[in-house]
């Protein structure tokens, strides 16, 4: 990324924000609120009454033109439907905003590639909410690994799992681009293991429809390959009983936890986020051989979850240059592993990444 224009440290960012709908009000909205250096300033959206009751004194408008012509905003969130990424990424580039995009980043690498190419070229921040990274269980995970807790990894099984049995009439269960599960929890699951592991040699995906009248996917199961590491994701839409999130084996002992972070229920029950706030009460399971392979059953200390912290780093990029959250090259990648995913399914096989 070329060197980001820089915002005075003394006045606060103000972030304009693009759609309100589940992302924009569960999880963009408050986050960017409890930022100290953040001010909401204004959203778009066609749902006026619903945000002037939730966000009294933020400014509504009805036109994504309409924002950009405005001198004072800074930054510029993207919370539409997927398919609206890419093109509202680009004006907002275009008018000389700062730019977050919800995940997916956009529907193709290639789209992804140019807003890369269009950011450097305005010297403007480019980031992508991959906020997964700030859950609690990722977080503990991540803080075992550098550990070594477990000695060599040698797989790993991520699992996405919920209960929705009925086709919705939202656009995620419609036949349009982006929607369907690949597009919408793959992204968590493969930024997680791409942040943990790299990327991997090679990727198998089997994608398909199970409920009754699906038209789009809600299931997935992805493979990854690597050297000595083996890593399963998974997702799907008819699973009623509690599946591992995490389930880890090395070569000193395994790691498993069940359940979701925390952090996204209390943002749609209504709870003000704050840092360090996401402790998740369900830390999992740790089993070590540490006495003559006698294996013995060890208490997790979770890492607290941290949603908050992607927007303090968006404002620490545009304040005090410090690297992003998430880069433009980062959440390329996950286009990457998404596009070669579609590949495989359709193909049939597994297919090989670039070196």
């Amino acid at each position: 990324m070329s060197q980001v224009q820089i915002t005075p440290a003394s006045l606060p960012i103000k972030v304009g924000l693009v759609g309100y709908g589940m992302a924009g009000r569960t999880f963009h909205a408050p986050l960017i609120q409890a930022s100290p250096e953040l001010e909401l300033t204004a959203v778009v959206s066609r749902h006026a009454e619903r945000i002037l009751s939730d966000l009294p004194g933020v400014e509504v408008l009805s036109r994504l033109e309409y924002l950009l012509e405005r001198h004072d905003i800074d930054l510029i969130v993207i919370a539409t439907p997927n398919e609206a990424h890419f093109a509202n990424a680009g004006a907002a580039l275009d008018a000389g905003k700062h730019v977050v995009v919800d995940k997916p980043f956009t529907l193709t690498l290639a789209e992804a590639r140019q807003l890369k190419t269009q950011a450097n070229a305005a010297r403007r921040l480019l980031s992508v909410f991959h906020n997964r990274r700030w859950d609690s269980d990722f977080l503990t995970l991540k803080a075992m690994l550098e550990a070594k807790t477990l000695g060599r990894v040698v797989s790993l099984e991520s699992r996405f799992d919920r209960f929705r049995p009925h086709v919705t009439d939202q656009w995620r269960d419609q036949s349009q681009p982006g929607a369907g599960i690949w597009y919408d929890l793959g992204p968590h699951l493969l930024d997680q293991a791409r942040a943990l592991f790299g990327m991997p040699r090679e990727i198998l995906l089997d994608l398909t429809n199970m409920r009754d009248g699906a038209e789009v996917s809600d299931y997935f199961c992805v493979l990854l390959k690597y050297d000595r590491l083996r890593i399963s994701l998974s997702a799907s839409s008819l699973a009623a009983e509690s599946t591992p999130r995490f389930r880890v084996h090395g070569t000193r002992g395994s790691y498993v936890t069940y359940g979701l972070d925390p952090q996204e229920a209390w943002l749609k029950q209504g709870h003000t986020p704050t840092p360090q706030w996401g402790v998740d009460p369900s830390p999992g399971s740790l089993c070590l051989d540490e006495k003559q392979d006698k294996l013995i059953d060890r208490a997790v200390a979770p890492v607290p979850g941290d949603y908050c912290a992607f927007y303090s780093g968006i404002a620490a990029t545009l304040q005090k240059k410090a690297p992003p959250p998430v880069t433009a090259d980062e959440a390329i990648e996950v286009m990457l592993l998404l596009e070669k995913g579609l590949d495989s399914d359709s193909q049939g096989r597994w297919v090989k990444l670039k070196a």
